[in-house]
């Protein structure tokens, strides 16, 4: 009789701790972002994309498609629950196919492709699958203005990648900017893989002196929330540090080993990721400092 009280109390336990647990987020959605008119997010599991509304048209950013082409028909499709208006523009945040595959969902539907220079010399040797070329490309700066709206499309520099374009609208003072901003996190794996340091710092910086307030990142940060230039600023600080310890564990001979295993951040062990994704940062940084690459 006891083990059956036993079981019961316990399966009342595991009941009500199921039942506690919030609901799964569906797994596409489109939103506006607050306090705005026209600026809008679509997330696509844990991808997300910036898009602007335009009584003479819209402007559309990643479509966020790879290996998984029903996320630019779904996409399109919640544009099109908003608002009938021509697609004129699709930006490319910058070049790696998880953020842009599925463009031609948004080619056939008229828009124009737009992406930094670096980003279309890239794609066109590459010739990804799914991946559409870009008919128009941005240098230092390039300002679209659309039915009222002005957005200006910014590269600060090499980054996470050497094709990244910041996405600044002025009047809401929002930024959309993609994998060199980890919201309270360190950065993953695929965000150090092929970054270059030093200058990816100097890229912060020069997105820090824009006059903006709120980031739209390209994966959801935590609890859905935009970043601030806050976060930018930790993600700064994080940077740096890991910088100067990597630079001296290289000059006493340390990289890449034991350093990818022995040097500790203790001051971010907080930040979500820092477990597992502390040791991949180090190993980038080792082999700049290290080996000059």
């Amino acid at each position: 009789m006891k083990l059956i009280i036993a079981a019961i109390a316990t399966l009342g336990l595991t009941t009500g701790a199921l039942a506690q647990q919030p609901p799964a987020p569906p797994t596409f959605a489109a939103t506006k972002v607050e306090g705005t008119e026209n600026v809008y997010i679509f997330r696509y599991m844990n991808h997300q994309a910036m898009f602007i509304v335009t009584p003479a048209g819209v402007i559309a950013t990643d479509p966020i498609s790879y290996g998984r082409p029903q996320a630019a028909k779904a996409y399109l499709e919640e544009i099109r629950k908003i608002t009938q208006a021509p697609i004129k523009y699709l930006v490319y945040s910058h070049h790696h196919y998880d953020h842009i595959a599925g463009g031609k969902v948004f080619k056939d539907a008229g828009a124009k492709v737009v992406a930094h220079k670096r980003a279309k010399e890239r794609l066109t040797t590459l010739k990804g699958v799914d991946v559409v070329i870009p008919d128009e490309t941005v240098n230092q700066k390039k300002t679209i203005k659309l039915g009222g709206t002005t957005l200006e499309l910014v590269f600060t520099g090499r980054n996470h990648s050497d094709s990244s374009l910041v996405m600044f609208l002025p009047k809401e003072k929002i930024i959309f900017a993609v994998d060199f901003n980890s919201l309270g996190a360190v950065p993953s794996r695929l965000a150090v893989n092929d970054s270059y340091p030093i200058e990816w710092e100097a890229s912060l910086k020069k997105t820090l002196s824009l006059d903006w307030e709120r980031m739209i990142p390209g994966h959801p940060g935590p609890g859905g929330r935009l970043g601030t230039k806050k976060d930018m600023e930790q993600q700064l600080a994080f940077l740096t540090d890991l910088s100067g310890e990597v630079k001296k564990a290289s000059a006493e001979g340390k990289c890449f080993t034991p350093a990818d295993t022995e040097l500790k951040m203790p001051q971010y062990a907080t930040l979500q990721g820092y477990e597992q994704n502390l040791a991949w940062n180090v190993h980038r940084w080792c082999g700049y400092w290290g080996r000059g690459i």
